[in-house]
């Protein structure tokens, strides 16, 4: 049996509202909105009493997406340290390949985006970044030059 696809990846946030915001900002839509709880959600994720709101995120034309979501219950857990370095074990950071880098970090500023370095030149292929985005995800950006 083969694996079909990779179908989201999710991020548990703390404001859904502002992440919302700085991933359509970013060129991502929603693609729907819903309130998970009951008792598929506790099995499937092993937890007791879930109670959330999600928020999928897509890439326009294309197969990527994003799954936010905020915990009322049970409470989500902070991060420690709340803004972990790029070189923290485990998931770490979502890459998104853009046609401006320039552009695009100028119009995620107002939503709280952060770059970590600085814009990186990788050879002759390459214009690349880390931010950080709200509730400290990091999302690193890649220009095709050349």
């Amino acid at each position: 049996m083969a694996i079909q696809r990779m179908d989201n990846v999710g991020i548990v946030v703390e404001d859904l509202a502002a992440t919302v915001a700085f991933f359509t900002e970013l060129g991502m839509e929603l693609e729907g909105e819903a309130q998970i709880e009951g008792p598929w959600a506790d099995q499937s994720v092993g937890l007791a009493g879930i109670r959330c709101d999600i928020a999928m995120m897509r890439v326009p034309g294309g197969p990527g997406r994003l799954e936010l979501a905020r915990y009322h219950t049970p409470a989500a857990i902070p991060a420690d340290p709340q803004s972990p370095p790029p070189n923290t074990l485990g998931l770490h950071r979502v890459m998104f390949a853009v046609d401006d880098i320039a552009d695009v970090i100028a119009r995620l500023r107002p939503h709280g985006a952060e770059l970590l370095g600085e814009v990186a030149r990788f050879q002759d292929s390459y214009l690349l970044c880390y931010l950080r985005g709200p509730g400290g995800i990091i999302v690193a950006l890649a220009q095709e030059i050349g």
